[in-house]
């Protein structure tokens, strides 16, 4: 092996795969073998992405930005495969992080599994002439749920990469199944619990609650985007309706999703909303601002995958309003559970019945993920 460092690309295409890459970004900062470097496909344009959020985070703007915009589907996963496909061939990174189920995630891999090597030397400073390896940090997630792009994503993205960290137990038994070779697997834990732990004296240091006049364990958290559940008029006329009725029972707080506030406008449903009385319409929140309303909410009530973990790892009860969830881990041994607008007013009943946040047990979620990364990638190079 050479005395050269190891390249790494950290992908990122919205601002959740920036809170999970930049646990492992400062743990490859400071290891001397290892040259990390942040690429922003620019999937998504988040308002919230500002200077000061990668201050909050203390990383670097991202070195290489593709600028891909917003489109279908597959207008975004082509135009990130051909963006991203004329980078590998410039910057010849050794090692690719993909992380999560966006398309971007998936976008990246195939465009590194599909480097030809004979088009010319791409890692040649360690001696090697191939395309440059795939690790996938969140491998093995599955829902089980073909209709949901992210699903897809997954599946495509474990398929071709060549490193698989997983979260838990479950994403291991799923790589498993598919039969993917044991070889690749490597338990790390979750990636998002070492984003938490290196913002939480910021996030506990925040007036959020005072600013908007709460007291803590007073309130439910709400939060939803998912086609599913705020596209159908009918449908999200119900969810109001019924949001409404469980504020009359515990206050709500409505962090409101771009997605969901115009879609409750065209609908006629948005100003019903702002006159109830015990439910508080916020506009959207950065993560710091934002998790000190998790950090003191008395539950949640979400269609998120990332506050499943939060919620579980902060011992606070949640419903997560959807059929199913990639991480079930949450569900079986976390404080989460399912459920639909049918029996949501019966659970939340349920749960402000519970008076013990229990902690959790969950394997591995113990804030020290990246480290345990950096390590993977040190053993399967040198």
């Amino acid at each position: 092996m050479s005395n050269n460092k190891i390249n790494i690309h950290l992908i990122a295409a919205a601002r959740p795969n920036f809170m999970k890459i930049a646990p492992l970004y400062h743990a490859l900062k400071s290891q001397e073998w290892v040259e990390p470097v942040i690429v922003h496909t620019g999937q998504h344009y988040d308002l919230n992405m500002s200077d000061v959020f990668f201050e909050d985070l203390h990383i670097p703007e991202p070195a290489i930005h593709l600028g891909v915009g917003s489109g279908t589907h597959a207008t975004q996963t082509g135009k990130v495969m051909m963006s991203y496909e004329k980078v590998l061939l410039e910057s010849k990174p050794d090692l690719i992080v993909v992380v999560g189920d966006v398309n971007s995630t998936v976008a990246c891999t195939l465009a590194a599994a599909k480097i030809n090597p004979y088009n010319g030397p791409l890692t040649s400073d360690h001696g090697r002439d191939r395309r440059p390896y795939v690790g996938h940090l969140e491998a093995g997630l599955r829902s089980f749920d073909r209709t949901m792009p992210e699903e897809i994503n997954r599946l495509v993205t474990d398929a071709l990469a060549d490193i698989l960290w997983t979260p838990s137990a479950d994403a291991d038994e799923n790589l498993t199944r598919e039969g993917i070779s044991k070889d690749k697997i490597q338990r790390v834990g979750n990636i998002m619990i070492d984003s938490l732990e290196m913002l939480r004296d910021m996030i506990q240091a925040q007036n959020t609650l005072n600013d908007f006049g709460l007291k803590p364990q007073a309130y439910g958290l709400v939060t939803l985007h998912r086609p599913s559940n705020v596209d159908s008029p009918e449908t999200l006329k119900n969810l109001c309706k019924t949001l409404i009725e469980i504020s009359k029972k515990a206050p709500l707080v409505f962090p409101i999703h771009p997605r969901t506030r115009k879609n409750a406008e065209t609908f006629g449903l948005f100003a019903e909303l702002e006159k109830a009385e015990h439910l508080l319409i916020l506009e959207p929140l950065n993560y710091v601002r934002f998790m000190n309303l998790v950090f003191n909410c008395r539950f949640a009530l979400t269609d998120s995958g990332g506050i499943q973990e939060e919620t579980t790892y902060l011992g606070i009860p949640c419903v997560t309003l959807r059929p199913n969830t990639e991480r079930p881990v949450t569900v079986s041994q976390g404080t989460n559970r399912l459920g639909t607008l049918d029996d949501l007013e019966e659970t939340v009943d349920g749960m402000l019945a519970e008076k013990i946040r229990p902690e959790c047990n969950i394997p591995l979620w113990d804030g020290k993920t990246a480290g345990r990364v950096v390590n993977s990638i040190k053993d399967f190079f040198y």
